[in-house]
């Protein structure tokens, strides 16, 4: 029986799709991908590339939506199509690797902009202590507000939804109208690689998992499922709608971003929108835009939390994950123990990353995102392409 309260219309479904998507990506994982290509054609190309399978898969998802509306997302889709048993390693692996790492990494980037304040305020950074305590607060923060109801949380995400695309929209209007700063010829320094090879196909190949990463979360509202109203009608339309906008944002963004700092520029600077305002407007502008990052990155994982708890659920209801999950709050009809579970994973792999950042590169590690980046890549590559290939199976 479905106990869903059904309150989530097109606008909060399209609002968890955007907040789902804009989150640390656009602002941080430009620079290891420029790292990996040197060349502003090959970094326009892993973007393109990005940008045509998240299309391509929205068009699977809107037509397994329809066929399927469950909660719980691919992992629905792959029960039906391949069976349990594929349905079973997908959510555990999805659990206990990269869906709760991708919660944990957005959590990471919220503080490193919250350092990159700090730092231009007073000099000073974080050290790994102070990191791991502020993601940790922000995460059982977010999580505990997820626990009052489905209402609550689809006006939390309209709200950090508005927020995130006028973020990135006033970074592409910022960067691209300051002549006296920016360069056009930033677009062609270089244009393409040293040279062609094996090594230039592997440079791509490696940083589409940044690019992926960054377009991550398309399929959010597809968790919600079964507390959407008509979701045979809005989840497709929400799907279309916010990835189709974000594209068009994501694609400015990055423009502004090689106008004002080019290839250099965004290899050397991790926080490579605070970077693109500080050339505009100086340190006014990198404070201003890593508060709007931060805010950015605090909602995108508000939302992260809300849909991912679902497929825990789904999955306990089916009895193929903890059985405390499948458990609703007999008040708000929110899966409670399954949100409290994940918060707890989470904070084991926290507590992972910052102390492999430590042995790696000492207490002021720089190298803690882009391995939480890797784990989300390793496992969800694999089974995004066998929920794509359900679509076949279920026709």
């Amino acid at each position: 029986m479905n106990d869903y309260k059904k309150d989530l219309g097109l606008k909060e479904s399209t609002a968890i799709v955007v907040s789902r998507i804009i989150g640390s990506g656009i602002f941080r994982t430009p620079a290891p991908i420029m790292a990996l290509v040197g060349c502003t054609s090959l970094f326009g190309l892993v973007w393109v590339i990005g940008g045509i399978i998240t299309i391509f898969g929205a068009v699977i998802y809107a037509e397994l939506t329809a066929m399927l509306p469950k909660s719980g997302g691919p992992y629905v889709f792959l029960k039906e199509a391949y069976g349990p048993y594929i349905a079973f390693i997908r959510g555990w692996a999805m659990f206990f690797v990269s869906e709760t790492a991708s919660i944990v990494a957005v959590a990471l980037v919220f503080t490193e902009y919250l350092n990159s304040i700090w730092e231009i305020t007073s000099g000073a950074q974080f050290d790994l202590l102070v990191t791991f305590f502020i993601s940790l607060a922000t995460i059982w923060l977010l999580t505990g507000i997820n626990l009052f109801g489905v209402s609550l949380s689809g006006r939390v995400q309209v709200f950090f939804g508005t927020i995130k695309v006028a973020a990135v929209g006033a970074i592409i209007g910022m960067t691209l109208t300051s002549f006296s700063t920016g360069s056009f010829g930033h677009f062609t320094d270089p244009l393409w690689p040293e040279s062609f090879g094996w090594h230039t196909f592997l440079a791509v190949g490696a940083a589409l998992r940044y690019s992926f990463f960054a377009f991550s979360g398309w399929e959010g509202a597809t968790y919600m499922a079964e507390e959407v109203k008509e979701p045979q009608k809005n989840l497709p339309l929400s799907l279309f709608l916010g990835i189709f906008g974000i594209m068009l944002l994501y694609l400015g963004a990055n423009l502004g971003y090689l106008f004002q700092l080019g290839v250099v520029g965004v290899i050397e600077n991790k926080w490579v929108a605070s970077a693109a305002l500080k050339s505009v407007m100086g340190a006014t502008g990198g404070i201003l835009i890593s508060i709007a990052v931060a805010i950015n990155a605090f909602g995108n994982i508000s939302t992260q939390i809300l849909c991912k708890g679902r497929t825990w659920h789904a999955m306990a209801r089916d009895g193929l994950f903890f059985k405390k999950f499948k458990e609703l709050d007999p008040i708000y009809k929110t899966p409670n123990n399954a949100l409290i579970g994940q918060g707890i994973w989470a904070t084991v792999l926290l507590i992972f990353a910052i102390l492999s950042t430590y042995y790696q590169s000492g207490i002021s590690g720089t190298n803690t995102y882009e391995m939480i980046i890797d784990f989300f890549s390793a496992t969800s590559t694999i089974f995004n392409l066998l929920t794509f290939g359900s679509i076949y199976v279920l026709r």
